[in-house]
């Protein structure tokens, strides 16, 4: 049976979703909606082999083992602890990642 992981997020990243959330609704609800429970499924997933998504290429220059899972123009910033994924940012591909 495989390792099961808690999913945390983060403060942050709740905004992040909160934000996405009403920016897309701009224009359509139910897109908003799709796309929020889209990703919000590609969240929980991490809780078995969240090691087998993408290293940030900013590791580089933060020193760390950060994660990332993209979908669509946006991406899942997180990182694996233990028993444990914190999700820390869900940011747009073109904003500069600030953790």
């Amino acid at each position: 049976m495989a390792k099961k992981y808690k999913i945390n997020i983060s403060f942050n990243a709740q905004k992040d979703l909160e934000y996405v959330f009403f920016y897309i609704a701009e224009d359509s609800i139910n897109n908003a909606k799709k796309f929020i429970l889209d990703l919000e499924e590609k969240i929980y997933s991490l809780e078995t082999m969240p090691e087998r998504f993408a290293l940030l290429p900013e590791n580089i220059f933060f020193g760390s083992n950060y994660r990332q899972i993209i979908h669509k123009k946006y991406r899942v910033i997180y990182k694996i602890s233990n028993n444990s994924v914190c999700i820390m940012r869900v940011v747009h591909g073109a904003q500069l990642l600030d953790l």
